[in-house]
């Protein structure tokens, strides 16, 4: 699965945070997004643990972008987010989650190989700030 609820999340949390001329809490983030506060504040810890977000503590606190939006890839954010990098099939990634428990002998591996690699590069060379510039 290449983006779950973490991907999602992540983006459209930072979609917020890199308009915002303040820190935003984790709390004020989940009100905004009507998403789950806890799973919320996991991911922004995840995207603060990686540099992509700084946080700030105090009653004036919260998360703030920690990178220049041209200079963090989706891929990065993905990355980030979703503690793994971002894959389309599960058993390119992972052999014990071949259906057939033969990754090296899949006849559909090659292909799928390749279209991880186009997609990686894609996520790699797209920014966050073409992400907010696509509105």
């Amino acid at each position: 699965m290449l983006l779950t609820r973490a991907s999602e999340y992540a983006l459209l949390s930072l979609d917020i945070i890199a308009k915002s001329d303040k820190p935003l809490g984790s709390e004020q983030l989940s009100k905004e997004l009507n998403l789950p506060k806890s799973f919320l504040a996991k991911i922004l810890q995840n995207l603060a643990k990686s540099d992509i977000l700084v946080s700030h503590r105090g009653s004036q606190g919260g998360y703030a972008l920690n990178i220049d939006p041209a200079n963090v890839s989706l891929y990065e954010i993905i990355f980030s987010a979703e503690g793994k990098r971002p894959a389309v099939f599960d058993c390119i990634s992972y052999s014990d989650t071949c259906p057939k428990g033969a990754i090296g002998t899949c006849s559909i591996s090659p292909f799928l190989a390749r279209f991880q690699f186009k997609i990686d590069n894609y996520l790699k060379n797209l920014t966050l700030k073409e992400l907010l510039n696509e509105k």
